[in-house]
């Protein structure tokens, strides 16, 4: 069992989904996220004011999958989001120790489903 957490760009969102169903990859939690990588951000210049505006909108997808849909949903990811440009995003592979499905007590990877 494996947590795929990915970083995307938020307009990138709809593709990542359509690309995880084609996958056969149903499940994921979305989270709005700020942050910062190579892009650096960019400067504005507001009333008069230069403004750095460093961190910028993020979207973070935490997905949860048994070992036979890690390739799967990572290729997924980066069909999806992958534009070529700096700032495309990263994805985090991390192994899960345990999982509990709180309606049935299921354990394990009958638990991720």
């Amino acid at each position: 069992m494996k947590l795929i957490i990915a970083y995307i760009q938020p307009h990138a969102l709809n593709d990542v989904k359509q690309e995880l169903y084609k996958a056969e990859v149903y499940k994921l939690s979305v989270t709005n996220a700020m942050g910062c990588g190579q892009q650096k951000g960019y400067t504005e210049h507001f009333r008069g004011v230069d403004i750095e505006v460093n961190l910028l909108k993020k979207v973070r997808l935490e997905i949860a999958v048994n070992d036979n849909f890690v390739k799967p949903t990572v290729d997924a990811i980066i069909k999806g989001a992958r534009s070529g440009e700096i700032g495309d995003g990263k994805i985090f592979v991390l192994p899960i120790e345990e999982t509990i499905r709180i309606r049935t007590s299921e354990t394990g990877s009958t638990a991720i489903g």
